[in-house]
């Protein structure tokens, strides 16, 4: 595998209120026996006819208006009210009352309770991934030892000034009235939902005149669950440093590293700090702006892992807590911290897509090279993010950001930069958190090894082992783990325990994620024949 480090609510239109409507007359088949009215009546006296008008005889019932009549009847004079005809004895029926506005009392059921205006709502809404290139040029590597560095709405209703209550309805019949007080109501209902609403943010706001409804200032104190990004980015970030390197010439890049102790030491790439391990100068920069001046402790080009330890480190420095990537499943949460393209402080997610992925990559100087069983991730990594952590869902640190697959070429330092195509590769911690440890210790990583050299050529069929080691020396080292268990040049090397090997780069990669004493076993093929035999790992100290 080649990779790179990297509307409107309009409604039924409402007729105009007649000014002044007409009176009504109630009309029935047979005259309706009148009771004698009282000075204590129910009803608002009528007014008298002018003197000089000859009093107009009665319209018979239920023919009204008179057809000659161009004013309406005056009124009898209360001498002669009620008329002769009725019958004194009859029982009294009360006269309607007058609304006091000069309105028929509407229908008891309104003839167009459906015809309002409907009230609306209108939207208004709404890693230092380093450049590494080819996975090896064809050639003898040793195993796992040989090879090495290789919006508002509402107010659109007309604002009623008074509330309108409708009157409890009464008998009798609703003639043109009842017609008009009933589409009257519906606008008032359908206009109380859009115009009530506008009214009220515009009485509400009389002192200054205008009806503009300011946000709350306070949206109240954000809880967020222990397990979100929000909470993780949180509690990491302030332990994620920016790193960077420089050589005595002055080149050099950036990229991104993590708290591993209390001590001070932090656990980045090899590949971000190698252009300072002679002579040049690093530098961390923590989030809150401190920045301390650190030194290089160890590398492996091999691992890629680095370490390097802040100059006059702070006392309240906070570890990052290291997970288990043996136990990680594929489709599992991912978050991961850098600084891409130098943007420090770089919070991005994904999911675990891949594990025991077997890459091979480069510094980009083609001087040493890196092999490891990696975790892929589709989480953005772009350079600059190498050395940053990859978390789980719960914050805890499961593998080291470190290369990336890329469409392109180049990388940090290189003339070209490339971006996350969302093939992002990191270090398993379990693996790294050996290295570091050992670095720390001693200055120089170990490697787990087999004893025997083997081609780098991606064949698909396996790691076959070669017929010459490199400069010259037997490919199958004597006494090594290799010979002890058997093995010659030319055979190929099909599994590694439960891992099929498909390459030279997969075996070593493979291998590296054993420490030295580990006992494996190895598939082999021989003569188109399967063997498996037992061995245990050997190692070797130092990347030369």
């Amino acid at each position: 595998m080649s990779t790179e480090n990297e509307g409107t609510n309009e409604g039924t239109p409402v007729p105009p209120a007649p000014s002044a409507p007409p009176v009504p007359v109630e009309s029935s088949s047979a005259a309706a026996p009148q009771a004698p009215a009282s000075d204590a009546g129910a009803t608002t006296p009528l007014p008298q006819t002018p003197p000089a008008a000859p009093a107009a005889p009665a319209a018979p019932v239920g023919d009204w208006p008179p057809p000659a009549a161009p004013q309406p009847a005056p009124a009898a004079a209360e001498g002669n009210w009620p008329p002769p005809a009725a019958p004194p004895t009859a029982p009294a029926a009360p006269a309607p009352a007058a609304a006091t506005d000069g309105w028929q009392n509407p229908p008891t059921t309104p003839l167009y309770a459906e015809a309002g205006v409907g009230a609306g709502t209108h939207a208004y809404g709404d890693a230092g991934a380093h450049a590494y290139g080819d996975a090896g040029a064809p050639g003898a590597g040793g195993a796992g030892g040989a090879g090495g560095a290789g919006g508002a709405g509402g107010a659109d209703g007309l604002a009623w000034g008074a509330s309108y209550q409708q009157p409890a309805p009464k008998p009798g019949r609703g003639g043109r009235g009842g017609l008009v007080a009933a589409v009257l109501v519906a606008a008032l209902v359908a206009g109380g939902l859009g115009g009530g609403l506008g009214y009220t943010l515009a009485k509400n706001d009389d002192n200054t005149g205008s009806t503009t409804v300011s946000a709350s200032t306070s949206g109240g104190d954000v809880k967020r669950a222990a397990g979100s990004v929000a909470a993780v980015a949180e509690a990491a970030l302030p332990s994620t440093v920016t790193i960077q390197a420089e050589s005595s010439n002055g080149e050099g890049g950036t990229g991104t590293g993590f708290v591993f102790d209390t001590q001070g030491h932090i656990v980045t790439n090899n590949h971000v700090v190698a252009d300072a391990v002679d002579g040049g100068k690093v530098t961390a920069t923590f989030p809150n702006g401190k920045k301390y001046d650190a030194e290089v402790v160890g590398h492996a080009q091999g691992y890629d892992v680095a370490v390097i330890k802040l100059k006059n480190a702070p006392s309240d420095l906070k570890p990052l807590t290291l997970g288990d990537s043996d136990k990680v499943a594929v489709g599992d949460s991912t978050i991961a911290i850098g600084a891409p393209f130098g943007l420090s402080n770089t919070v991005t997610t994904g999911i675990i897509s891949a594990k025991n992925r077997p890459v091979a990559s480069s510094d980009g100087t083609g001087s040493s090279s890196s092999y490891m069983s990696a975790l892929q991730t589709d989480a953005s990594i772009n350079p600059g993010n190498s050395g940053g952590p990859l978390l789980d869902a719960q914050g805890n640190v499961i593998g080291i950001n470190s290369a990336i697959q890329s469409t392109g070429s180049g990388g940090l330092g290189g003339t070209s930069q490339s971006g996350s195509i969302g093939l992002g590769f990191a270090i398993p911690i379990n693996q790294a958190r050996y290295v570091a440890q050992q670095l720390i210790k001693t200055g120089e990583p170990v490697y787990a090894k087999i004893g025997a050299s083997v081609s780098l050529e991606d064949s698909g069929n396996g790691a076959k082992i070669t017929d010459q080691g490199s400069g010259g020396a037997s490919a199958v080292e004597s006494g090594g783990p290799a010979d002890k268990a058997g093995l010659k040049p030319g055979d190929v090397i099909t599994k590694l325990d439960d891992t099929v090997i498909d390459s030279g780069p997969t075996l070593i990669g493979e291998i590296w994620t054993h420490q030295p004493g580990d006992k494996v076993t190895i598939t082999y093929e021989r003569d188109s024949k399967t063997h498996t035999v037992e061995l245990t790992l050997g190692s070797r100290k130092g990347d030369n």
